[in-house]
């Protein structure tokens, strides 16, 4: 993209090729403000357990399918077993808690360092596979976590397991626990903002970069050096302790966990969170997971229902606008532009 003259001011009407140019100071401004009314949301909605409950789980379901996003997105790749990152996220936050009496920074630790051996391995196996063959591989890893959490005693077989503390962190005066959901509204926000600037920086680094290169032109991309190989492992791997610090955060929030976390219900709504708004939007799986929590939590039609619900939402954005809402929106404003 070619640099404004340096004659040239940017006002705020100006346009590049990518869109206005907004002055520096509001570039600066937007993301404190919208930080800040994100976090009072759940009091401007009126403060009940309910919307509490409702905005935690938005920020662990966004935590949650932004892992997903990272190679969906990146590396063009439909990852069919990132189930098992967040199911072992919160299986190992669970066994390191109930099983050993770990606390939540320990847990987290181990939580993260479960999924990412986890997808060192699966990365590897799946380094030669493209398109429906990884997606196909990725699925089996799922479907054999899922047989091996079932069907193993330690981990609870089929029941799970129960008996996950409050999550306690240290704090000024002694320690900071979450015993409702207003109290965890917090934790899960600093989680969400954490993630949320590590996928930016994510974008703008080097690896973001050459991933999306990798993507889009592969061969273009092996003749200018890049390890296209390492790139895509190093991209997965990134992946799945974002979707393992969801599910430790989940872990905690529903003081147990079992063999659902691995259903494919968690795998449609990741993918339906982020190709609901549109791929390669930052705030994309947030704004996609707030409303899909959101119809499941306060506009719920049954267990059953909601499933369907969201099977026909992933269907229906597929066929009618791969590109998401972001797709029928430049759409709607082509056509505009055409009868003006």
């Amino acid at each position: 993209m070619s640099e404004l003259p340096v004659h040239e001011e940017r006002t705020p009407g100006r346009h590049r090729a990518g869109g206005p140019v907004l002055p520096a100071a509001v570039r600066i401004a937007r993301w404190p403000v919208l930080i800040v009314l994100g976090y009072l949301v759940p009091v401007l909605l009126g403060g009940s357990d309910r919307i509490y409950a409702t905005v935690v789980l938005i920020a662990i379901f966004a935590v949650m399918s932004y892992g997903i996003d990272v190679v969906l997105s990146y590396l063009g790749e439909v990852s069919l077993g990132h189930t098992l990152f967040w199911a072992g996220g919160a299986y190992a936050t669970a066994v390191a808690a109930v099983k050993y009496g770990w606390g939540p920074l320990a847990s987290l630790v181990a939580a993260v360092a479960v999924v990412t051996v986890l997808a060192v391995v699966l990365g590897l196996a799946t380094i030669r596979t493209r398109e429906f063959v990884f997606s196909l591989v990725t699925y089996a890893a799922a479907v054999i976590g899922l047989t091996v959490v079932s069907n193993n005693e330690f981990l609870g077989g089929t029941d799970g397991l129960v008996g996950v503390p409050l999550l306690a962190l240290p704090a000024v005066g002694g320690q900071y626990v979450a015993r409702t959901n207003a109290e965890m509204w917090p934790i899960a926000f600093v989680v969400l903002v954490l993630v949320v600037a590590v996928i930016a920086r994510f974008r703008r680094s080097r690896l973001g970069v050459t991933a999306l290169m990798t993507q889009m032109n592969p061969d273009l991309a092996t003749t200018l050096g890049v390890d296209v190989r390492r790139t895509r492992v190093l991209v997965f791997v990134l992946s799945a302790p974002i979707a393992g610090v969801a599910g430790w955060l989940y872990a905690y929030q529903r003081s147990y966990v079992s063999p659902d976390l691995l259903s494919a219900h968690f795998l449609l709504f990741m993918l339906a969170a982020v190709i609901l708004p549109g791929r390669r939007l930052l705030l994309g799986p947030l704004v996609g997971a707030a409303i899909l929590t959101t119809q499941q939590e306060l506009f719920s039609f049954g267990g059953d229902a909601d499933k369907i619900v969201l099977g026909a939402v992933l269907a229906a954005i597929l066929l009618l606008s791969p590109n998401g809402l972001v797709g029928i929106r430049h759409a709607i404003v082509r056509r505009s532009a055409d009868r003006g």
